[in-house]
């Protein structure tokens, strides 16, 4: 069993940051009646944790390769804990957007380093099986927040989803602290420039997007906050130009599968995973549903995705990825279409078909994604690839929520509509921008995947990287 043990230390971190993707989801309502917090408010208690992670993870990679991936996964989990502390003691819903940023901070220590952790500690037939478990925690990840979510909420408070992280991150931290070797370190390589303006881009943006749905798109907040994204983005991609040792090797983007693979990343989020917080204050808001029936309502999705992603997985070995990845999109947003059956008398159950397409779906591109972005690209730079994809996915769904949320608004009138037939007229708005995405993404994604991601390009130009950090977002 002390074989074990570190695979249960790096399951139990990644299980954790991972939950709190989507366990917050069912306690918006309540978050919202205790803190009195906006539509606006409510989406950066999502998204701030989401851009953080996002904005983060690659920078995390590399300090973890210059000072030890243990000693950056314990200050993680310490990070992490002591924000999950806060944002449960949080009296006001800025306190609790800043602690969830934080949060987002300590998870992007663990996700950058659990991979490399398990590499370094198993070998052989050991290793496969440490990477298929831990694949399996994460996958499964996403279903067990919304259900968590849902029994601590109602049975406990919804500060309860922030407090229970803090045992747990006390037994990882004493279990990793005694499983993991400390690890050689490497040159400290961070590339300061690269995660200031990406930052920046990623929070003005989604700032102007969340604006524009709640004060109108023509505000001067608004436009400014568009502009300074803007101008961020020409700085970064202007920093990773002339880097030595860039964050991300902009010439990456000129392999076509491994593009296809950034560009379906983040359509994935947006269009299966962006909508359900809105879904959750349909069914509690205006169903009447508790937050532990909401997240059993949710669960045909995460279940189905689950049982396609194992299935799949042994039928589907040697699939290329325009199938998987492009077929599997199409699903979602074939998914997120079949959500527009919502109707103003529309019960809870009238969900399931559509969450059932999308499951199969999300159980297709997940486990293929990645694969399929390693495969495109020189084995010294997968660590690179690996971290760009899952950077792609957070923010896919940060902006996704922030869009959606904004549309949901502008739609419905405002952000709390009175009539129910003015809340699903918003309801459908979001869906519907959710199914034509990932529909055209499918399409385009199959096009880029066209020919074989098992045809490594030329190496680009990059600092040497750690090829085993290679991670996933279930």
């Amino acid at each position: 069993m002390r074989k074990w043990t570190p695979l249960v230390a790096a399951c139990l971190g990644t299980f954790m940051l991972l939950i709190d993707v989507t366990i917050v989801n069912v306690a918006l309502p309540d978050i919202r009646s205790d803190l009195g917090s906006s539509f606006s408010e409510l989406q950066w208690v999502v998204d701030a944790y989401a851009l953080v992670l996002a904005a983060l993870v690659l920078a995390a990679g590399s300090i973890a390769d210059g000072i030890g991936h243990k000693r950056v996964y314990l200050v993680g989990l310490v990070v992490f804990a002591g924000s999950s502390l806060a944002a449960g003691l949080a009296q006001d819903p800025t306190a609790l957007i800043a602690a969830r940023a934080i949060q987002g901070v300590g998870a992007a220590a663990m996700f950058a380093t659990t991979i490399s952790l398990l590499h370094a500690t198993y070998t052989g037939r050991d290793r496969g099986t440490a990477f298929a478990v831990w694949g399996a925690v994460s996958g499964a990840a996403a279903g067990v927040g919304v259900v968590l979510g849902g029994v601590l909420t109602d049975v406990l408070d919804w500060r309860w989803i922030f407090f229970v992280n803090i045992p747990i991150s006390v037994l990882t931290f004493w279990l990793s602290a005694i499983a993991f070797r400390s690890g050689a370190r490497g040159r400290l390589r961070v590339d300061i420039a690269g995660v200031v303006t990406f930052s920046a881009f990623a929070a003005a943006t989604t700032y102007g997007i969340i604006e524009g749905g709640e004060s109108g798109w023509s505000t001067m907040t608004t436009i400014v906050s568009f502009a300074i994204g803007a101008a961020a983005l020409i700085a970064f991609v202007t920093a990773e130009s002339v880097q030595s040792a860039p964050m991300f090797p902009l010439g990456l983007l000129r392999i076509r599968v491994f593009s296809g693979c950034i560009i379906a990343a983040a359509i994935f989020s947006v269009a299966a995973f962006a909508s359900l917080p809105l879904l959750s204050i349909w069914m509690q808001g205006r169903l009447g549903l508790t937050p532990l029936q909401t997240g059993l309502a949710m669960l045909p999705m995460p279940v189905v995705a689950f049982v396609v992603a194992g299935v799949g997985g042994k039928l589907l070995h040697d699939a290329q990825p325009r199938t998987t990845v492009g077929g599997g999109l199409l699903f979602v947003g074939a998914g997120s279409l079949g959500l527009l059956l919502i109707g103003p008398g529309s019960g809870w159950a009238t969900t399931i078909p559509g969450m059932v397409i999308v499951g199969v779906g999300v159980g297709l591109v997940g486990p293929a994604l990645n694969a399929a972005a390693l495969a495109a690209v020189p084995a010294r730079q997968s660590g690179i690839a690996s971290g760009a994809v899952n950077t792609a996915r957070q923010l896919g769904f940060a902006l996704g929520i922030a869009v959606l949320g904004s549309v949901f608004s502008t739609v419905a009138g405002s952000s709390t509509p009175r009539a129910i037939g003015d809340f699903v007229d918003g309801l459908d708005a979001a869906f519907a921008i959710a199914g034509v995405v990932g529909v055209i993404g499918g399409i385009v994604t199959i096009a880029l995947l066209g020919r074989r991601a098992g045809h490594v390009a030329p190496t680009v130009d990059a600092a040497p990287v750690d090829e085993t950090r290679s991670v996933t977002i279930g």
